[in-house]
């Protein structure tokens, strides 16, 4: 899958201003769902990384909590995923959480946002090292909703996502702890 090289990730800090941006899914077609404030930390050759440090409010209609861990967030260029990983000592019981999505995308302008159509398709990978795929009942119950090809991108980039996490690929070989790491100096400097 592209996206995701056999390499190791190299962190650095390039063209994505810095600052805050809200994470903004969707479910088909456009209905609102999970919503946070996250702060770019920068990208590399994986896409564009965002934290939420410990106290970030996470909400969707009917629900909300406040996480008890930081988390940074992967935000490819041109992979239908967003990728979430967690800090250890939290209450989740995982420490990577890929949302299958459409590609997502950026809002420039003074309400800066990434927007994605969740497709209801997760992998996980627990902190005992093992992965699966979360909401296959969900998505076998609104596919019948989805245009085919949407269908087709949710089920193509969860096997892909699936290989890459259960392999140990760059991003999911650890290269998040950079991105945590740099979350950590960015809240103490502010």
């Amino acid at each position: 899958m592209a996206g995701l090289p056999a390499v190791a990730s190299r962190r650095r800090r390039v063209s994505l201003p810095l600052g805050a941006v809200r994470m903004l899914s969707r479910k088909w077609p456009e209905r609102p769902h999970w919503e946070f404030d996250a702060l770019v930390l920068g990208d590399d050759q994986h896409g564009a990384w965002v934290g939420a440090p410990s106290g970030t409010r996470i909400r969707r209609p009917g629900a909300s909590f406040v996480t008890d861990r930081p988390q940074v967030s992967l935000v490819p260029r041109h992979e239908p995923f967003i990728a979430t990983f967690y800090a250890p000592g939290g209450v989740a019981p995982f420490d990577v959480y890929v949302d299958i999505t459409t590609v997502p995308v950026w809002l420039d302008g003074p309400n800066r946002a990434v927007t994605a159509v969740d497709l209801d398709l997760d992998v996980v990978r627990g902190w005992t090292g093992r992965v699966w795929v979360d909401d296959e009942d969900e998505f076998a119950a609104r596919r019948v909703h989805y245009p085919a090809d949407l269908v087709r991108l949710a089920a193509t980039s969860c096997e892909a996502v699936r290989i890459a996490v259960e392999g140990g690929r760059p991003p999911y070989d650890g290269s998040a702890g950079a991105w945590l790491a740099a979350l950590e100096t960015t809240v103490r400097q502010a």
